[in-house]
């Protein structure tokens, strides 16, 4: 339920005020707004009486926000913020339908992607918004309908729809590989490894699964996925990628498998989606297509 209008604000008014505090006086906020400094003055006003608290003190020759206004301002930060991608999505999708996923960075764009192209073809009526999450956030508070999850079903008030698993191997240029032994994984020990920072122990079990002590593994460390491959086809080390990042490098033949078989460390990426509510037909439609297309 929205409040009365008493307590409505105007725009022009959130936005003096907001330029205000961005910008630190009047004179700046009104070249920003393209106003004249009188208006900007008035909108001030208008709303200091409005709410009934004072928002802004003179300091010389200039404003400052007291500390209930400075508060006031960060709030209405947010919901300009809100209004304004709220709008901007609308005016994208115009009468269509839409979806806002919330996607880890590499498997939004290796795995996921080609999925999301084919899905727009076959629903050119429904419009895909993608933004990159790397950990979970609360869905009540973003605007997202879905998101993609890595790690078990831990994600409190959410359904969950088992995607892929997570399976790994050891790549490098092909520079690299020559003279490596065939079949020894302790050999492997000898080459620069690089290291996912979200990852962490990933090698070390990668070692322990074929029995071999792995000692200090020391290297390069990385932040993402394609970063982490990227350095490795250019040579600066032994990388262990996911099967979907490795194997379309493979084929393209920046990267080789230093290691003939992939590893499945018992993960899983899995979109998720409210529990709480019904889906919106868009999104429902999407559910329905990914268990089609689903590796599990």
């Amino acid at each position: 339920m929205i409040a009365p209008r008493r307590f409505l604000p105007s725009i022009p008014s959130l936005l003096a005020l907001e330029a205000v505090d961005r910008l630190g006086s009047a004179v700046a906020a009104a070249e920003d707004l393209s106003l004249t400094h009188s208006a900007v003055s008035r909108q001030l006003k208008v709303l200091e009486d409005q709410l009934g608290v004072t928002l802004l003190v003179r300091e010389g020759k200039g404003l400052a926000l007291t500390p209930a206004g400075a508060r006031y301002a960060a709030s209405v930060r947010d919901v300009l913020e809100d209004l304004a991608q709220a709008s901007l999505r609308l005016r994208a999708r115009g009468s269509r339908g839409s979806l806002n996923l919330a996607l880890p960075p590499s498997f939004g764009l290796y795995w996921m992607g080609p999925k999301l192209h084919a899905f727009m073809a076959e629903h050119p009526q429904i419009l895909v918004n993608q933004s990159t999450r790397l950990a979970r956030f609360d869905f009540g508070r973003e605007k997202f309908d879905a998101a993609v999850h890595f790690g078990p079903e831990d994600w409190p008030g959410t359904e969950a729809l088992p995607l892929a698993r997570d399976r790994v191997i050891p790549v490098c240029a092909p520079s690299l590989a020559e003279g490596l032994p065939p079949g020894d994984p302790a050999a492997l020990r000898a080459l620069p490894l690089l290291h996912l920072e979200s990852r962490a122990g990933a090698w070390e079990s990668w070692f322990d699964a074929h029995g071999v002590t792995p000692g200090e593994l020391r290297g390069l460390l990385f932040d993402q996925f394609f970063a982490m491959a990227e350095a490795a086809a250019a040579g600066f080390g032994l990388a262990l990628l996911p099967e979907f990042l490795a194997r379309p490098e493979i084929d393209r033949g920046r990267l080789v498998a230093a290691w003939p078989d992939y590893l499945d460390q018992g993960g899983i990426y899995s979109l998720v989606w409210p529990k709480n509510q019904a889906p919106e037909p868009a999104l429902q439609r999407f559910i329905d297509w990914m268990r089609e297309r689903a590796e599990l």
